[in-house]
């Protein structure tokens, strides 16, 4: 493992930069992309008041250039853009603007369904989990179709809270390494939830295979927040490649200004 393609900073909800580069030397990696939360529309549950990356990614830009200079590592100045349905042209707009070195794609919401927070789904029924699930997967494959981003994010967010845990299905996997087959948006190996409330990777490793019938290779992402996240995600993603024999895609945009 080379590169870690998902991590934050205090542009959004992580840590320094510098602190997060030296994490990533320390842990023997060559390249890492900081891809704060990008949030381009409102939406109902307020996350867009509380990332503003659209506002302050030319800021975090030149602090990611002053950082390059002191590094040698790879350094990509990146965004992770939460997927909203019919809002594409207007996040499309702002991604041409932006010109980030690369975009992962993440589901967090679709229509009246919140996949951050467990509390909706506490005392919902068994029906009403699933439909939230499905609902889910339906965003999935929507963003791998518009092609408006480099990478997808965590293939099986719902996976991370107990009440919707086990209520995704093979099939739902199935549609969504067809749809990345067909389309230019890699996906990624996220270890967001490996030593928290999942104890794995995402997506699920027992549903790895649905994903090599398509012939979908992945990146890789730590999805930290903090150095000491990096320290113990970035092994357990090399132990998953070797372990369930992943194959990597062949991803490595140009940083601006190299």
């Amino acid at each position: 493992m080379d590169a870690d393609y998902h991590a934050h900073t205090t542009y959004s909800d992580g840590s320094p930069l510098p602190e997060m580069c030296r994490a990533a030397e320390a842990a023997g990696l060559d390249a890492i992309g900081f891809t704060d939360h990008c949030i381009v529309v409102d939406d109902e549950f307020g996350r867009r008041e509380r990332y503003d990356l659209v506002e302050t990614y030319e800021r975090r830009r030149e602090a990611i250039e002053r950082v390059r200079a002191r590094t040698a590592l790879t350094v990509y100045d990146a965004a992770e853009v939460s997927y909203v349905e019919d809002a594409e042209s207007e996040t499309a707009a702002v991604l041409d603007a932006a010109a980030f070195d690369y975009t992962i794609g993440s589901v967090h919401f679709a229509g009246e369904y919140d996949y951050t927070t467990a509390a909706p789904y506490a005392d919902a029924s068994e029906s009403d989990r699933r439909a939230a699930v499905e609902r889910y997967y339906d965003a999935v494959v929507a963003a791998a179709e518009s092609e408006l981003f480099d990478v997808l994010g965590h293939l099986d967010l719902p996976e991370r809270m107990e009440a919707l845990r086990g209520h995704s299905r093979r099939s739902d996997y199935e549609r969504v390494a067809a749809a990345l087959a067909d389309s230019a948006t890699v996906p990624e190996i996220n270890a967001g939830r490996v030593h928290r409330s999942l104890g794995r990777v995402h997506p699920d490793p027992a549903m790895l295979d649905a994903f090599r019938e398509h012939d979908v290779a992945f990146v890789l992402g730590s999805d930290s927040h903090s150095p000491a996240e990096i320290e113990r995600r970035v092994p357990a993603l090399r132990e998953v490649v070797e372990d369930r024999d992943v194959a990597l895609a062949e991803f490595e945009p140009t940083p601006l200004g190299r």
